[in-house]
Order: structure tokens, then C-alpha cells, then sequence
């Protein structure tokens, strides 16, 4: 990954809405929802809803799909999972294996500095 798209994808996900939104697809899987259930879940209006949405695809954190007359959006994770790589890649000098285990969250590992 360049950091460019690295960058674009911390800077989309500064905003609570974007963040909350992606979270929320995350939690679908494949599944995914449709931009009025992601509003109606957020408590926000359609078109704010239709704002962040556009700004989460066009930094390619979500997929969108046309499935009649609603957009069906999906969380990009191969794209996170690729950020999380950049981001880990030169952890304990280029072995991130002997760091800690990606599987596991940080708050529950004792003996890793997180």
C-alpha cells in the first residue's frame, strides 16, 4: 500500500459519521445495507447519510452496487486488512509475527506494548 491511499483512508475516516458508517457495514459482512437502513441505523438524514457514503467509496472503504433502485454498500475489509499490513509491516524490525497476533486486540494482550 503508498501512503497516499493510506492517508486517504485516515482522513475519510476522521469524521464520526464516516467512521460510524463504516462500522456499521463492517458489522454486515457481506450482507452489506442499502444507503436508507444506514441512515435509518445512524439517525442521520438521507442526504447527509448519501454524503459520507460517497466520501467512503470514493476512498474505496466501501463497494457500492446497484440492486434495483437502491445502492447496496459494502465494507471494503480486504482494503483494511491491507492497511493494517502497511501499517504493521515494519513492526519488531520487519517481523510483525514476533510483535504480537493480529487476531487478537491489543486491550487483551498482557505482555505487548500497544
Amino acid at each position: 500500500m503508498e501512503k497516499i491511499i493510506a492517508t486517504t483512508i485516515f482522513e475519510s475516516l476522521s469524521s464520526g459519521v464516516r467512521l460510524d458508517a463504516y462500522r456499521l457495514l463492517v458489522k454486515q459482512g457481506d450482507k452489506g445495507m442499502v444507503a436508507g437502513d444506514i441512515a435509518a441505523a445512524l439517525g442521520l438524514p438521507a442526504t447527509n447519510t448519501s454524503f459520507h457514503l460517497k466520501a467512503l467509496a470514493q476512498a474505496k472503504l466501501i463497494t457500492v452496487e446497484q440492486e434495483g433502485r437502491y445502492m447496496r454498500y459494502r465494507a471494503n475489509l480486504p482494503l483494511m486488512q491491507e492497511l493494517i499490513s502497511f501499517l504493521s509491516a515494519e513492526c519488531c524490525e520487519g517481523h510483525p509475527e514476533q510483535c504480537f497476533d493480529p487476531s487478537v486486540s491489543c486491550s487483551i494482550q498482557k505482555d505487548v506494548s500497544c
